[in-house]
């Protein structure tokens, strides 16, 4: 696909779809400091291999600041300590009676805990939930 199908298939629909060229990879950062923000932005322009997302688009990679007291969902929500535990959890493969026993709870709450994270990370399931709090940086496989 070249360049010129490409934008017009972003101002038709807005989104890429999959349909990024090869080899370029879509980048967020999440920048407070504006002057920090669009530095960065002019650095990785010049770069040909590397593109800035839009704020409507997924992006191949998101950076985030290994400094952040609390870890956050793509909703922006912040998660508990316990949710952290129990994503955790999830990631080494335990079911929510193994969660439950693990953390010293009730398979309901634990069943509760899990529900949140599903919630707070837009996941279709404890596999996707897991993918994604690895992309947003959350875990460390």
């Amino acid at each position: 696909m070249n360049d010129a199908n490409l934008k017009d298939d972003i101002s038709n629909d807005n989104t890429l779809s999959n349909r990024t060229p090869t080899g370029t990879i879509v980048v967020s950062i999440t920048v407070e400091d504006s002057t920090l923000s669009d530095r960065i932005a002019a650095a990785l322009a010049s770069v040909p291999e590397f593109r800035l997302a839009r704020a409507d688009e997924q992006a191949d990679v998101v950076i985030v600041s290994g400094s952040q007291a609390k870890q956050q969902s793509d909703a922006g929500q912040p998660f508990t300590e316990r949710e952290l535990e129990v994503l955790t959890l999830m990631a080494e493969g335990a079911s929510n009676k193994a969660i439950a026993r693990r953390l010293g709870i009730s398979v309901h709450t634990a069943k509760f805990h899990v529900g949140q994270l599903l919630d707070k990370l837009d996941a279709t399931g404890r596999t996707d939930a897991v993918a994604h709090a690895a992309r947003l940086g959350v875990l460390h496989l």
